[in-house]
Formats: C-alpha cells, structure tokens, sequence
C-alpha cells in the first residue's frame, strides 16, 4: 500500500445520471427514422404513440404526451429550414459539419423555443437532458451552448438577422422566412401568378397543421352520422365531407373502424366528385380509376359508381398499393375490381370506358401540410423523372376512355410542369380529345381562376394544392 496521503476530491455537484423525458424521446426517434431511413413522419409517428400508449408506468403516453411528441415532430420538420439558418448562426463550423442526431435534438430544442410556449428554461434544460440520454455528456454541453444562444432572441428577432431582406432577394428572404426550399418557392410562386401576399399565404398555410378530414362513402354511410361524433363539424365544399377539430381521432369513429368512412383531404374528394359529375354522351357503366393507390378516391368513386349501377375498375401498378387499394373498396355496394397493373402498359381494350381517372405520380408539393419533410427532399430535377410516366398515363387514359366520355387529369403537385404543362402537350398528340370547363362541377368553391381547369389551394380552399383537368374524348 501506498504511503501517499489520498488525493482530495474536488468539491462539487455529484454525477446525476440522465432522466429520460419518454415524450422527447419519442420526438426524438422519430426524426432519427425520418432522416436515417428516408421515411414519412405520418407513417412513422402512429405506431411509435401506439406503441408509447399500450406501455405501462411512467413512459406511458396520455392524450397530452401524444399532442405535444406529435407537435415537436411536425412543427421542427415544418420550421426545419429557418431552424437550420438560426443553428448555422449560433456555430463555429458549418452546419454539414454537425453529427445529424446532434442536429435533431438542436432542431427540436430551438421548435420548442421559437415555435411553442414552452418557457425558454424549460425547453434548455429539456433538450440537454435529452442529450444527455441519447449523446452523452459531452456534447450535450455544446447542445447547451448553442440553445442558450438561441434563446436570447425570439422568433421575428432571429428572422430580422438570419433572413436576407425581401427587396434584396424576395425568394431567398421567403425561404427562410416560411422554411421552403428556394426552388419550392419560385415554382409556388409561379403557379400562383406572382404578388407578394399570396405567396406569404400560401407559404404560412403551408406551416399550419392540416386538419384531420373524413369522407362519409355514399349508400355505406352518411356526413349527418359522421357529424354526431364528438369534435365534428360540416366539411366546406364536399357533402360527403366532415371535418375533426383538434384531438378528433378518426380510429374513434365506428364509421372509419367498419370502413364505411375514412380519412380523405376534401380536395380529393372534390377530384373524385368533379370527375363523376362531369356530363357526358352516351351510356355511363364502365369506369376506371388508372392510378389508384393508396385508394381513396377509388374508394369514393366506388361508391358514386354503385349508386348508378356502374363497374369499378382500380388499376395500380404497385401490388402493395395494390393492397391498400383492395383494403379500402372492401365492402363497396356495388361492382368492382382491383388488379396489379401498368397504366402506361393497359390491361384493357381501347375505348373500353366511360369515365377514367388518373392521379398520377408527382411530386407531392401540393401536399406539405401533410408531409412537410417532402420539401427538404424533392430536387428541381425529380420533375424530369415524372414528366415522361405523367404523360405516358394521360395518354393511356385518353386511349382507355371512349369517345364522349371523360377523364380526369389531376396531381397533388400544383407545379406548372406537373400540370398546365403535361396536359398541353399531350392534348398537341391527341387531337381528338378538348378540356372541359371542371369549375361548374365545384359548386361553391371559390377562388378557381379563369379554368377550364382547377387548381385548389391550401390558403383559398383548406385543401391540399390538388390539380384537376377535365378532357373529353371527341374522336
């Protein structure tokens, strides 16, 4: 044994092991998935509640544990954009530079500092505590720095000193403004004809969190039986449409349970309603839904077609989609069929329907609300790898309809590429087919510009940004 006298302990605070916060934590792998694995919030986030629900003790979730995991995610995928410009001005190194699962607990700390009232304390000493749990000690230090910086300021503070000025470069300014990338926003812009206010709409309306929209499928349920749920309330546009406010949980509802309803954004429904109410000559027996995955509009014309005695044909090329489609018509009152197939390859004769429907594969920018990491992956040159499949299905469906009858061109994507654009050149390759006016077929529906095609808006109409072309086969 040594002979030396025992070093002193210095004073201070004893190690503390880290408490797990389960709500941030959730938030936490849920972002982890999004960036790692490429995947959506939507999908990812209700099994992991589900999950978090069904657990016993302290880590299990209550409906106020849901909303709040549910908020962190999708406001800091929101506000990711602005969020990474105020984190690069509060760092010593680039911001490609900082480890990504770091990046995330920063991203979630600065949500709940600019974007919740969380108090500013709270939200510090929560997102080290996290950092503490899923980094480690030592950069949970610089997690403590960098959100101390942070929260000197508020959000319009930050935005004053990290946003270039709009009369300088309006599109950059709008980008970190309303967290869009750069390109997002002059491709928006145009589609919107120009003017500043409507873009800054569109672009905040972008941020908003969607509400949650059922769709009562008509002869199986009714809007009138949806709305005796607790938290409904009429939908705007469609009759078929019942809107749940904040907390509504469609799983809740016996109508979605028993798939007489389901969840569907009313600018779907009113795609699938335009298209079935649009006049044309001739009998009316056979329609085709060409692009039908996942299967909510074939799910609603279904419906409509089985009230007048007419066959469904769901087409999707995808056989998992294939799936969904097949899940979702289960039950249908009337006849239908649901196959694997290639639109761009039919499976059917020319000529062989009366009403065709293809909502073809796109971008999705019409869709941020929902999907709001899309934005940080979709790239200018995605719309080159669209543009062919986009053209080849409308020709299809235009080969597949007979003469007088309809179909319906439309995109969740109001990208002019994706819609003006596709349908102009086809209809130069297809001489006997002309566009027919779709706004009579929205009554009520304001806001629908000069037509004969509609383009809907999250800031006009509460809907996702759907496109819709109607073109009538006339030789």
């Amino acid at each position: 044994m040594s002979d030396q006298p025992r070093r002193p302990r210095k004073p201070g605070k004893p190690y503390r092991r880290p408490q797990k916060d389960p709500v941030r934590f959730l938030a936490f792998e849920a972002l982890r998935a999004v960036d790692e694995r490429d995947a959506y919030a939507n999908l990812v986030l209700p099994p992991l509640l589900r999950k978090a629900r069904e657990k016993e003790g302290p880590e299990k979730f209550d409906a106020r544990d849901a909303a709040l995991a549910t908020e962190l995610v999708y406001g800091t995928l929101r506000r990711q954009g602005t969020y990474d410009a105020i984190i690069a001005d509060c760092v010593d190194r680039p911001l490609g530079e900082v480890d990504p699962p770091v990046l995330d607990v920063l991203s979630l700390g600065v949500h709940q500092l600019l974007g919740t009232r969380i108090p500013s304390h709270a939200a510090v000493s929560a997102s080290v505590e996290l950092a503490r749990v899923v980094l480690g000690d030592g950069r949970a230090k610089f997690v403590n720095a960098v959100l101390r910086k942070v929260a000197r300021d508020d959000l319009d503070g930050w935005l004053e000193r990290v946003a270039p000025p709009y009369d300088e470069d309006p599109e950059d300014h709008l980008a970190v403004v309303h967290s869009h990338p750069r390109w997002v926003v002059s491709a928006l812009w145009d589609s919107l004809g120009g003017g500043r206010a409507g873009i800054e709409e569109l672009l905040a309306a972008d941020n908003e969190r969607p509400e949650v929209t059922l769709v009562a499928r008509p002869g199986r349920a009714t809007a009138d039986e949806l709305l005796d749920e607790e938290a409904a309330v009429p939908g705007r546009w469609s009759s078929y449409a019942v809107r749940l406010s904040e907390g509504g949980e469609p799983g809740a509802v016996r109508a979605v349970r028993e798939n007489r309803a389901g969840v569907q954004d009313e600018g779907s429904q009113l795609v699938a309603l335009a298209l079935a109410n649009a006049p044309l000559d001739g009998p009316d027996r056979r329609w085709l839904d060409g692009c039908a995955g996942p299967g909510g509009k074939a799910a609603l014309l279904g419906a409509l077609a089985a009230e007048r005695g007419a066959f469904l044909l769901a087409s999707e090329k995808q056989p998992h989609r294939a799936g969904l489609v097949a899940k979702a018509l289960d039950g249908n009152p009337g006849p239908y069929q649901v196959i694997a197939a290639d639109g761009t390859r039919p499976a059917w004769r020319p000529g062989s329907f009366d009403r065709v429907l293809v909502d073809v594969p796109c971008t999705g920018l019409g869709a941020l609300r929902r999907r709001p990491e899309a934005r940080w992956r979709r790239r200018p040159q995605d719309l080159d790898g669209f543009a062919p499949l986009q053209r080849g299905l409308l020709r299809s469906a235009l080969e597949a309809v007979r003469i007088g009858g309809v179909v319906g061109y439309a995109t969740c994507s109001p990208h002019l590429a994706e819609t003006r654009a596709v349908v102009a050149d086809v209809l130069k390759q297809f001489p006997g087919a002309e566009l027919t006016d779709a706004r009579p077929l929205l009554p009520g529906v304001p806001d629908l510009g000069e037509g004969p095609d509609v383009q809907l808006w999250p800031h006009l109409h509460g809907t996702d940004a759907m496109y819709l072309a109607l073109v009538r086969r006339t030789a």
